[in-house]
């Protein structure tokens, strides 16, 4: 009987979606499920859901038990084969608002601000403490166990996971699956979406596109990127459409390839959209500044009505999902191979990044666990714009392990977006204020 950790249980519908999958998952229909959170109710209100999930789905077959509050956590490990890992540290209140208002008093806008940017980095800076205490608990009780990381800022603490630390880990994201349909439907090619055939490398929230081919192995690139630019041409005109994947369409015309994550998302990883000096290109490329805050204000209000939904629906059923998690402890369980597009320490797989970068890649798994597949060199330009992104990483990551607030600085300094909005004068000054708003949500810093 295998053992899944889920931490941050009180994320109850990404949850449903991994534990649900688990559950269909034959391998794993007698499953330890272990939820565990620092939140008793959402805690709870998540174990009712997955008791009624296991009843109607599973034959009740899982074994499911709760566990709240940090001095739970180790019994929450102990044993465990795969940790499932979805926590938020500091909520919407009071740390993404830090994380956006802060900025903004220096003139620095943002969309999402989980991944790049100041709101990356100061994320990362307040999670990686926590994953410190995850790491030194598991290589504890239960050492061989895989971590699944579905957090953001993904490169940074997937990457301090994997080179500080003992732990197996692999970090996992949305956006690979579906970046090729998601592209094909967008220009309207979505009859070429079945049998597609595509490659994508590069690093999280930034991996590439390198090939898109059909079911026969046409190369639709050319068609897909006339379609784009035409789309773009016509919406950036007075009166034009707007369609929300007009940033990305955007690098695809100037760079040559499509990136695997979201628009609202790609405004702020570059210097060149969000930008004092040219403020009409927020209208003109329909970018949604303080889009995250809004979405948390939105999921805050309609959580009563969904936790009825979820929580007290004994009739709750769910189907299989995209999400890998499940996929992937099958594939360790059985060592029936499957392929992901995972986050794995470089170390040559893409020669022209850095070894110590966290890359988006291929992945082989099987009784091995999670094994990157080499992948060549990226073109020149997509290597350019990855490595304007890894050198925020591992300054972050080095800030986190020294306790240097130096390396705090620079690693803003090094931030595309913000760079070219503030002199270096304003980003430590602005980094100062969020330290002081983040408190003791963070370490000292000297």
């Amino acid at each position: 009987m295998a053992k899944i950790t889920f931490t941050g249980a009180g994320s109850t519908v990404f949850a449903k979606n991994v534990l649900g999958d688990s559950m269909l998952t034959p391998t794993l229909h007698d499953a330890h499920i272990a939820l565990y959170d620092i939140d008793p109710q959402r805690l709870q209100e998540s174990k009712m859901m997955m008791d009624n999930l296991n009843a109607n789905i599973n034959q009740g077959r899982a074994r499911i038990t709760g566990h709240a509050g940090v001095e739970n956590r180790r019994d929450a490990l102990r044993g465990a084969d795969f940790v499932v890992n979805a926590i938020q540290v500091g909520g919407y209140e009071p740390s993404t608002v830090i994380d956006f208002e802060v900025p903004k008093k220096y003139g620095l806008r943002q969309t999402i601000a989980d991944t790049l940017g100041i709101g990356g980095i100061f994320r990362a800076l307040r999670t990686i403490p926590v994953l410190a205490d995850f790491a030194r608990d598991i290589e504890d009780v239960c050492p061989n166990a895989w971590f699944l990381n579905y957090v953001n800022p993904m490169s940074a603490l997937s990457g301090y996971m994997q080179r500080h630390t003992g732990v197996n880990t692999v970090g996992l994201c949305h956006s690979v699956q579906g970046c090729a349909s998601g592209l094909l439907r967008g220009v309207g090619l979505g009859e070429k979406v079945a049998g597609a055939k595509w490659k994508c490398a590069g690093i999280n929230h930034m991996c590439w596109l390198l090939e898109l081919k059909d079911k026969d192995g046409k190369d639709l690139y050319p068609e897909v990127k006339q379609r784009a630019l035409a789309k773009n041409d016509e919406a950036r005109q007075p009166g034009g459409k707007k369609h929300w994947d007009m940033v990305r369409y955007e690098i695809l015309r100037n760079f040559g390839y499509y990136n695997s994550e979201s628009s609202e998302h790609t405004a702020e990883y570059h210097p060149y959209f969000i930008n004092s000096r040219h403020p009409e290109l927020v209208e003109e490329l329909n970018i949604p500044l303080d889009e995250y805050p809004r979405r948390c204000i939105h999921q805050i209000q309609q959580w009563q009505k969904q936790r009825d939904d979820l929580v007290h629906d004994k009739n709750l059923t769910h189907q299989r999902t995209h999400e890998y998690a499940s996929h992937i402890m099958e594939a360790i369980l059985t060592d029936q191979p499957f392929e992901i597009g995972g986050n794995v320490l470089n170390r040559g797989l893409i020669p022209n990044l850095p070894a110590d970068a966290c890359v988006e890649v291929p992945c082989l798994v099987n009784r091995n666990g999670v094994q990157g597949c080499y992948v060549g060199p990226l073109p020149e330009q997509l290597a350019a714009l990855n490595r304007t992104h890894i050198n925020v990483h591992l300054l972050t990551i080095e800030a986190a392990v020294t306790h240097r607030k130096d390396k705090i600085y620079q690693a803003a300094m090094m931030d595309p977006h913000t760079r070219a909005e503030l002199t270096l004068d304003q980003i430590r000054a602005m980094c100062d204020d969020l330290i002081a708003a983040h408190g003791s949500m963070m370490p000292t810093f000297e």
